[in-house]
């Protein structure tokens, strides 16, 4: 009995203890299908983002290779730019190698113009001092050709048409330097004549005569006298001057404000032949062939330096140094330019020295010109 109570027991309990485990067992089991379900669902989305990655990873791969592509794209134009620049620099420096030898011939060829522009200015220096020389010679020979002749200035021509030349001469130095003609009888004339024979409408000044003396101690008597007195002839002041070439007459005049600024403070001021200035100061005698020789001068004495200032130069120094900057090739034509010496009588004179003596040079000035204008046009 006991022992069936015992069993009885026993298997209540085994019966609580099997319902037990069966209830912790279906616990167990409802857990364990929530954590397969869980498991499940945590495969599945592991399965789906593998899916993902696979996905991504394509798209990765895909990327990478339309990167590759690119790469490899960029990588042609770097290597076509590069083939390309090297080309052009190549060119490049080809291009800079020619300019240099161009350059190079260039400054070779502009050193031989330059000897040669040296050696032809050097040439047209040599030609304007002996266009000088042959000038200066010229002026010389004109003037020493005219030692006899006198400058009759301000004569009316209306006295031409009552007497002739000639005895109008006679009657102005019997009227005024009567002794002349005591002393020496008759003055003897060569020719004399007006000069240019035609009368230019635009001057309102009558023509001046040139008359040529047989004797040149006459011709000084007669200058001597003019300088100490103005000579009148029927009432109309006549000047007689020296007769000298249109250039050494406009040097002289370059002088006039100087000579009669110099002649009011007493520097006895003189002017010498052909144009030279001489005045007499601190006991002697100075010489001036030029006005700027003079101005530099006067700088050199305060005292003449107030006196002699900017406002005395005259006009024709102006003018001269105006003359001075014109071409010098039309000196040589302009040396042979003389006046005309057509006598009253209808012969004409003589050919002057300066023309003989220009003549055999011309073809040579001529070529000179002609060359030095070439190699200036190179």
């Amino acid at each position: 009995m006991q022992f069936k109570t015992q069993l009885r027991e026993a298997e209540d309990n085994w019966d609580k203890n099997l319902k037990t485990n069966i209830s912790y067992l279906e616990t167990e089991n409802s857990v364990l299908k929530a954590k397969i379900k869980q498991l499940e669902n945590e495969a599945k989305e592991m399965k789906d983002e593998t899916k993902k990655m696979k996905d991504e990873e394509k798209q990765t791969k895909d990327e990478a290779k339309e990167m590759r592509d690119e790469v490899k794209r960029m990588k042609d134009d770097l290597q076509r730019k590069s083939d390309q620049n090297e080309k052009d620099d190549q060119k490049a420096r080809d291009g800079i190698q020619s300019l240099r030898t161009r350059i190079q011939q260039l400054e070779s060829s502009d050193l031989t113009r330059q000897q040669d522009t040296i050696k032809q200015n050097q040439k047209n220096e040599k030609i304007k001092e002996n266009m000088k020389n042959l000038i200066h010679k010229t002026e010389d020979l004109e003037n020493h050709s005219r030692t006899n002749n006198l400058r009759i200035i301000g004569l009316p021509e209306d006295h031409d048409k009552r007497k002739s030349l000639h005895i109008i001469l006679h009657d102005i130095i019997q009227e005024n330097c009567p002794d002349i003609l005591e002393q020496e009888g008759k003055v003897e004339i060569k020719r004399i004549h007006r000069s240019p024979p035609v009368l230019n409408p635009q001057l309102t000044t009558p023509i001046n005569v040139i008359a040529k003396l047989k004797n040149y101690q006459t011709k000084e008597k007669i200058l001597q006298a003019a300088k100490k007195k103005s000579f009148r002839y029927h009432g109309t002041t006549v000047r007689i001057i020296q007769d000298l070439t249109a250039s050494t007459l406009k040097d002289r005049k370059a002088w006039n404000m100087i000579f009669r600024k110099a002649r009011e403070l007493g520097l006895q001021p003189r002017i010498n032949y052909p144009s030279k200035l001489t005045i007499f100061i601190q006991g002697k005698v100075w010489s001036f062939n030029k006005i700027e020789e003079f101005q530099e001068f006067v700088k050199k004495i305060p005292d003449l330096n107030r006196k002699f200032g900017p406002k005395h130069r005259t006009q024709e120094n102006h003018q001269k140094e105006e003359n001075r900057t014109s071409s010098w090739q039309s000196g040589c034509f302009a040396a042979l330019e003389w006046r005309d010496t057509t006598a009253v009588d209808g012969h004409n004179p003589p050919e002057l020295p300066q023309v003989a003596l220009l003549k055999p040079h011309l073809p040579l000035l001529q070529k000179e010109v002609i060359s030095a204008s070439q190699l200036h046009g190179l």
